[in-house]
C-alpha cells in the first residue's frame, strides 16, 4: 500500500509448505504465515514424535533483530488440554500482520523492538488432549530448579509416574525437547538484550484473569521486583478498568521445575542481558465453568471456553495487554526505575506482595 514505511526484510524466508504436516488444528498458522510472507522469519526448532506423527514446534519472528534493542517473547501450548492460550497468541499475530498492511506507526514501532511467538511449544499434548508432552511430561514441571520450600502433593511436581498428573520426568534426566527448545528460543532471541519480556498464555486457575511473575519455586522476591511494580504501574495508569490481579506465582502456590523461574535465573547469570521478566497469563476458566456448569464434563472445558460467544470475547478481551507490551517494551527508557526511584519501587513492591518491607 502507498505511503506505507517497510520492515525490513525478514532474514529467513517463509516456506508455507512446512506446515504442511501439522495436524494439531494449527491450520490458522499456516495462513498466517503465507500473508505475513516477506515480513515474518519462521523456523521449526524442534520435531516431536507422537505415535505415527512427527509434530513441528514453529516459531515466527519480526522485527528488529538488532540485539540492542529490546524483545518481547509471547508464548503458548506448552500444556496441551489449554488451547485458549494457542488461540489468543495466535489471533494476536493475525492482527499484527494484517494492520502492517496500513498501520505505519507499527511498521516504524517495530524498527525499535523485536517479536517472537512460540504458538504452540507442546503440540504433541495438543494433538493427545492432555496437558502433558506424549512423554507424560508436564513441561510447566520439567527445568532443573528445585524449590527448597513445601509445595503441594503431586501439584508441585512429582517424580513418582508419567500415570500421573505434574510428572517431572526422571531425576537428572536432560529436559524434553520442548522444554529445551522453548529455552533455546528464549536464550537466543531474548537475553543479552537491554530489556525483555516474555508472556506465557495458560489456562484453569480460578475466575480471575493473573497475571503472574517469578518465582515459582521459592516465595523470595526477584531481582527485578521495582521493574515489575513500574510496569504494573504504567499499565494500571493507561488501562484503569483493566480485570487482571497482578502478583508473583509463589502467592497462589509452589512448585519444582518451572521453566520460567529457570530462565529467569539464567538471565540473572548472564552479564549481556539487563532487564528480563518473564510473565504468565493464566486465564481464570473457573469463570466459563461458572456460566456453564456442562464444561465440567468435558476435559477441554475445564480449560477453554467452549461456547463460541464467550471464545471470541476472551479472543478480544486480552488483545489490549499483549499490545501494552510491546509499547512498553519499545519505550523501556521511559519508565524503568533508576537510581532512588528505584529503591522507592521496591519498597513499594515489597509491601504490595510481600507484606513487610525488606531492606
Amino acid at each position: 500500500m502507498a505511503g506505507v514505511v517497510p520492515l525490513p526484510p525478514a532474514r529467513h524466508a517463509v516456506d508455507p509448505t512446512a506446515l504442511s504436516h501439522d495436524p494439531a488444528d494449527l491450520g490458522e498458522l499456516d495462513d498466517i504465515l503465507t500473508e505475513g510472507r516477506g515480513t515474518l522469519e519462521h523456523r521449526v526448532v524442534s520435531e516431536i514424535r507422537c505415535g505415527h506423527r512427527v509434530l513441528p514446534v514453529h516459531v515466527i519472528c519480526l522485527g528488529n533483530p538488532d540485539k540492542r534493542l529490546p524483545a518481547v517473547g509471547f508464548f503458548a501450548g506448552v500444556h496441551g488440554l489449554e488451547r485458549i492460550g494457542v488461540e489468543v497468541v495466535t489471533t494476536f499475530l493475525r492482527s499484527i500482520v494484517r494492520r502492517l498492511r496500513w498501520d505505519r506507526d507499527l511498521a516504524a514501532q517495530l524498527r525499535r523492538v523485536r517479536l517472537v511467538f512460540m504458538p504452540l511449544v507442546n503440540p504433541g499434548g495438543l494433538q493427545r488432549g492432555t496437558r502433558a508432552n506424549p512423554n507424560g511430561v508436564d513441561l510447566m514441571r520439567n527445568a532443573p530448579v528445585e524449590s527448597a520450600e513445601s509445595v503441594p502433593f503431586l501439584v508441585g511436581g512429582q517424580r513418582l509416574s508419567a500415570r500421573l498428573p505434574w510428572y517431572r520426568g526422571p531425576d537428572r534426566g536432560a529436559m524434553e525437547a520442548e522444554s529445551q527448545a522453548l529455552c533455546d528460543v528464549v536464550r537466543t532471541e531474548l537475553l543479552g538484550r537491554p530489556f525483555s519480556v516474555a508472556l506465557d498464555c495458560h489456562s484453569g486457575f480460578g475466575t480471575t484473569d493473573r497475571i503472574w511473575f517469578p518465582f515459582a519455586h521459592t516465595k523470595r522476591p526477584i531481582r527485578d521486583l521495582p521493574e515489575v511494580q513500574s510496569l504494573s504501574d504504567i499499565f494500571e495508569h493507561s488501562h484503569s478498568h483493566h480485570r487482571y490481579v497482578l502478583e508473583p506465582q509463589s502467592r497462589q502456590y509452589l512448585a519444582h521445575g518451572d521453566l520460567w523461574d529457570h530462565l529467569y535465573l539464567t538471565a540473572t547469570n548472564d552479564t549481556t542481558t539487563g532487564t528480563f521478566l518473564p510473565l504468565t497469563l493464566e486465564l481464570g476458566s473457573w469463570l466459563w465453568i461458572r456460566k456453564n456448569p456442562r464444561q465440567l464434563f468435558s476435559r477441554a472445558g475445564i480449560f477453554n471456553p467452549l461456547v463460541a460467544h464467550r471464545q471470541r470475547r476472551v479472543l478480544r478481551s486480552h488483545m489490549a495487554w499483549l499490545e501494552f507490551l510491546i509499547r512498553a517494551a519499545a519505550n523501556y527508557e521511559g519508565w524503568i526505575p533508576l537510581g532512588g526511584e528505584r529503591e522507592r519501587q521496591r519498597l513499594r513492591a515489597l509491601a504490595r506482595w510481600y507484606g513487610t518491607p525488606r531492606r
